[in-house]
């Protein structure tokens, strides 16, 4: 079931501390539209079901993308795109909208977005990964 916009936008504002509605709009619209060229087939179609409205044609409507971004790449093409962000604020509205957007999603949702994107993203998903896992540790 697809999260209320009102709802969306109030998560965002506070997550990212937005003083007005209108800041979380943006930051959302600006990174929806960078992910949705990243995410493809399925994976896109259900993350937009579960998107309010406005949202999932962004998403699945987006910016071009010429290749995979990494995830500092990803904050970079953000800050770009919002007038007068930095790449720190880029990083904070990347993080707000995209924690939003992985709780709308759902844990298997979210893991399978993951998939599709280059590594890092979990951190800006807010879903960090244990990358030892697997690997013994290091003892040296």
């Amino acid at each position: 079931m697809a999260m209320h916009w009102d709802v969306f936008l109030d998560q965002v504002q506070e997550r990212g501390q937005y003083e007005t509605r209108a800041e979380a709009d943006r930051a959302a619209r600006t990174v929806l539209a960078l992910l949705g060229a990243h995410l493809v087939g399925e994976v896109r179609a259900e993350l937009a079901a579960r998107l309010p409205e406005t949202f999932a044609l962004i998403l699945l409507n987006p910016l071009q993308a010429a290749e995979p971004l990494s995830a500092d790449r990803f904050v970079r093409a953000t800050a770009a795109w919002i007038e007068g962000a930095t790449e720190k604020t880029a990083a904070w509205d990347v993080g707000a909208v995209l924690s939003v957007a992985a709780d709308a999603a759902g844990e298997e949702l979210t893991r399978r977005i993951l998939l599709q994107l280059p590594p890092g993203y979990d951190l800006l998903l807010g879903r960090p990964q244990d990358t030892t896992i697997g690997h013994p540790p290091n003892t040296r």
